[in-house]
């Protein structure tokens, strides 16, 4: 099938689809689709379809465009229009986190994954109300149990929305620390640090017993490990 055909389905699959959809999952759904076909559709065809419906999108025309957020492709608004969208959802669209939640997230997000216990010693406080809203939200997962730890404690990730909610597609899209805090961004340091550096004595030595001399004492050049009576020379 010609790119060209192709690509309108593409698009009313990601257009109609309620979850972002990956390349390899429009490619089953649009095999599936034109079953009768002997020559199966691949994933390359399929993503140069969705080079070219970004490829239109991007234009200054549309208010919207095909990103790939949240572990998938999906239809998204533009910034521009963000603003204009919101009065249609009214309070629900301008809710805030939290900034206890946020915090918690955000702990989740660069440490996943992780328990309850880390992110408390982290923060410093309970999470057990911050972990349940997120929850809720549907912005953090469970994904097992630490077998190793005592007591066996839940352990938490970010969900695949939680990367549409901040717009990204995969963890890794995260920015860095530095990123975000720029010149703020301290390195850790050493407080009050002073550096020993052992003195060295040159009057002392260690006698073949291993007994450790003063030179002044037992007289420097003497034949003697001990102190005797012999004057130096003699």
């Amino acid at each position: 099938m010609e790119i060209s055909h192709l690509i309108p389905h593409i698009e009313a699959l990601i257009f109609a689809s309620d979850k972002p959809l990956t390349a390899m999952e429009l490619t089953e759904l649009l095999n599936n689709a034109f079953g009768f076909m002997d020559d199966k559709l691949t994933v390359d065809q399929i993503q140069a379809g969705i080079e070219g419906i970004v490829s239109k999108y991007n234009a200054d025309f549309y208010p919207f465009e095909v990103r790939e957020s949240g572990g998938g492709w999906q239809f998204l608004s533009k910034k521009d229009f963000h603003k204009t969208i919101a009065q249609l959802n009214g309070e629900k669209f301008l809710k805030r986190l939290s900034t206890a939640a946020l915090e918690t997230l955000a702990i989740i997000a660069y440490k996943q994954p992780i328990t309850k216990g880390e992110i408390e010693s982290i923060r410093g406080v309970s999470c057990d109300y911050s972990i349940q809203k997120l929850l809720e939200k549907e912005l953090i997962i469970i994904t097992g149990r630490n077998e190793e730890a005592p007591g066996k404690p839940l352990i938490y990730a970010t969900s695949r929305t939680f990367m549409d909610y901040f717009g990204i597609n995969q963890v890794a899209d995260l920015p860095r620390l530095k990123e975000v805090l720029g010149e703020s961004f301290l390195e850790p340091s050493l407080v009050n640090y002073t550096p020993v550096i052992p003195e060295i004595n040159p009057a002392l030595v260690v006698s073949e017993e291993g007994e450790l001399l003063d030179k002044t004492e037992s007289g420097e050049g003497n034949n003697t490990a001990s102190g005797g009576s012999g004057a130096p020379g003699e």
